[in-house]
């Protein structure tokens, strides 16, 4: 064979060792192949369930002709949905709607099946929903420093509504009563949407939380907000003060956040998770997603996969040392 032939088949098998490996690398990344399933481990109507369906549509855009099925799977403080992720799959067809509750979970919940920052592939943090502190108008109250009042004559008796036991909205109250020495009685509701339900009908006075349940009540006049947990006021209600605006000393640099994004059992190949990040970033790049994200009471909050890992990492250890101090346990 001379030189020249000897090149020319050289090349040849390099370049099909090249498109090979082009076809073999096309072939990984090939997602979604079936319809997509998004777990939401809470109630429908909240923030969580919101995100997720607002989100949805978007990919399913993206996904066609594969479509995105929201499914609400309740129960345990979000772990049950947690862990039908968890069992599933690991191709990126079943995906967690992963929120802080997790990270408050893992706390509490020590014998799990599973380890929130160890067995999922985070593929994105998408929005944050502001907790926010409300009463039925009839309580009379329109400040922290009037709810503290209220919860200083009452000596330990005016109850609080949440969206359920050991969730963000219950320790940032119970954080509260902490930082300012106050008492009040947790009652937990299996859910954002009953809870405020419930406040709206003024059953109990004082609810704790997440901004899209609570808004359309506000607006209405049937709640007054009195103050957000999070560190800067909301993008969807702007006129609502922080808890650290208040005044009050003990509470000058509170903050408790809600987040919420994606993320698929561990395992999960790289290419998809990457994948899947990206078109969440593209989706929250679009003014119609991001116009139905603030409308809900939803702001956006983008963080890529490693980001979002070390923030539930952050959280895991923050709640940690809450839940010490506040002497917060599962009930």
């Amino acid at each position: 064979m001379s030189s020249l032939n000897k090149v020319r088949v050289c090349a040849g098998v390099v370049a099909a060792l090249f498109m090979a490996a082009m076809q073999q690398g096309h072939a990984e990344t090939r997602f979604p192949t079936k319809a997509v399933r998004i777990v939401v481990g809470f109630t429908p109507g909240g923030a969580a369930d919101q995100t997720a369906r607002i989100m949805a549509e978007k990919l399913a855009e993206k996904w066609k002709p594969h479509a995105v099925v929201v499914e609400n799977v309740i129960g345990a403080g979000g772990n049950i949905g947690a862990l039908n992720v968890h069992r599933s799959a690991p191709d990126g067809h079943t995906l967690l709607l992963v929120s802080n509750t997790h990270a408050i979970n893992r706390v509490l919940y020590t014998e799990t099946e599973f380890d929130i920052t160890k067995d999922f592939a985070f593929a994105g943090m998408m929005t944050s929903s502001a907790i926010v502190i409300a009463v039925n108008p009839k309580a009379k109250v329109k400040t922290m420093p009037e709810l503290l009042a209220k919860m200083e004559r009452e000596k330990g008796e005016m109850n609080y509504l949440t969206c359920g036991a050991a969730t963000a909205h219950h320790f940032a109250m119970e954080l509260i009563k902490v930082e300012t020495h106050t008492k009040a009685v947790h009652v937990p509701h299996r859910g954002c949407s009953p809870a405020v339900v419930d406040a709206v009908a003024g059953h109990v006075d004082t609810v704790v939380a997440t901004m899209p349940t609570v808004l359309p009540f506000i607006k209405s006049g049937k709640l007054v907000p009195i103050a957000v947990t999070s560190a800067k006021r909301s993008e969807s209600a702007k006129d609502i003060p922080t808890v650290a605006e208040s005044g009050i000393p003990a509470l000058k640099n509170f903050s408790v956040e809600n987040y919420y994004g994606l993320a698929a059992p561990a395992g999960t190949p790289k290419d998809v998770v990457a994948r899947i990040e990206s078109d969440v970033r593209q989706a929250l790049e679009s003014p119609e997603t991001r116009a139905k994200l603030l409308g809900a009471g939803l702001d956006v909050f983008f963080l890529d996969s490693a980001q979002s890992a070390d923030l539930i990492k952050r959280d895991v250890a923050s709640y940690g040392a809450a839940a010490r101090t506040a002497g917060i346990k599962a009930e």
